[in-house]
């Protein structure tokens, strides 16, 4: 990846499959509580991948905003299997590593630009999946530590 279009359409894709995948992950599962917040994820996912068409038209509304508390749970934990019937412990953990690779992703991606507005957009959305790790973190904390 050379270009910033190449970059734009990688991370447009990786937020396509992150929507996919949530959205895959939502039709497996049991609880409605863990459908209906995969499903939610899935469609953060695909505004991520509007932002990103948008600036790739030259639209740069995204700026980084604070940073973003890092439990680091997700970093002592196995990676695990996403296919079959995933649990809700195995989701919580896959999404966070999931949401973590995205956000080293895009903050590699705003160090390879030289674009001012467009390294803002890339922090921006870095930030925005720290966001969303940090839930999955909160969730995995709240739900599955504090019960063994």
């Amino acid at each position: 990846m050379n270009t910033v279009d190449e970059i734009l359409d990688y991370a447009i894709d990786q937020e396509q499959q992150a929507a996919d995948f949530y959205a895959s992950v939502a039709a497996r599962a049991e609880k409605a509580g863990m459908k209906k917040m995969l499903l939610e994820f899935a469609e953060e996912e695909k505004r991520h991948k509007e932002r990103l068409l948008a600036a790739k038209t030259g639209e740069r509304k995204l700026t980084p905003e604070k940073e973003v508390l890092d439990l680091k749970i997700s970093d002592y934990l196995v990676e695990v299997d996403a296919s079959g019937n995933i649990s809700y412990q195995d989701a919580l953990i896959f999404a966070m590593k999931r949401e973590r690779a995205a956000f080293q992703l895009y903050r590699d991606m705003a160090e390879k630009v030289q674009d001012t507005h467009l390294k803002q957009v890339f922090l921006g959305l870095a930030k925005e999946e720290a966001k969303h790790k940090l839930f999955f973190e909160t969730e995995y904390e709240e739900r599955v530590l504090m019960h063994n």
